[in-house]
Order: structure tokens, then sequence, then C-alpha cells
């Protein structure tokens, strides 16, 4: 749909996962929870919505669960959008 709107950006393909160090430069200085997806079952048996883990810990399991990270991730030169986020995505 954005495509067809003439939008460009990146969207980043998390069907293979990404690494730690990758997780680390898409994440930059950004609140790194914010990306952790709440719907995720591990998220709620963690209970990370009101304990979450220290950052390290938390790029570490989205690099080994890519399901706990919120999609899509879009990315145009500095700016991420994360989930389905009309307005964010409109800005694009």
């Amino acid at each position: 749909m954005l495509r067809e709107k003439g939008a460009a950006f990146e969207e980043i393909d998390l069907s293979q996962g990404l690494s730690v160090d990758e997780l680390d430069q898409l994440i930059g200085r950004r609140d790194y929870r914010l990306f952790l997806n709440s719907r995720n079952e591990l998220y709620r048996e963690l209970a990370m919505g009101a304990s979450p883990p220290p950052r390290g810990e938390a790029l570490r399991l989205m690099s080994q669960n890519p399901n706990l990270i919120r999609r899509p991730i879009l990315v145009k030169g500095a700016r991420i959008v994360l989930g389905f986020d009309p307005a964010a995505l409109a800005d694009l």
C-alpha cells in the first residue's frame, strides 16, 4: 500500500532473524523496549511489560526469537516506523 503511494522505504526482513549486532545497530539509541512485541507469548511469559530485561538480554532474546520483535519495521533514512502505526506510516 505504501509503495503504491510512492513512499520510499526499506522493510527489515525478520524471517531469518537478526543478529544481536544487527539489532543493536537497527535500534541505535532508541528505546529497545519499543521493539518488543507485547503480543508475543515469550514477552508475556517473562512478564517483560512489568519487568523488562536489560538491553543486552533483550537483544539476545529478540535475536533468538524473531517473533519477539514488533513488525513490520520500516526504515527511511534515520526514521523507523514499528508496527502498524497509521499516523507514522502516513509521514513516510
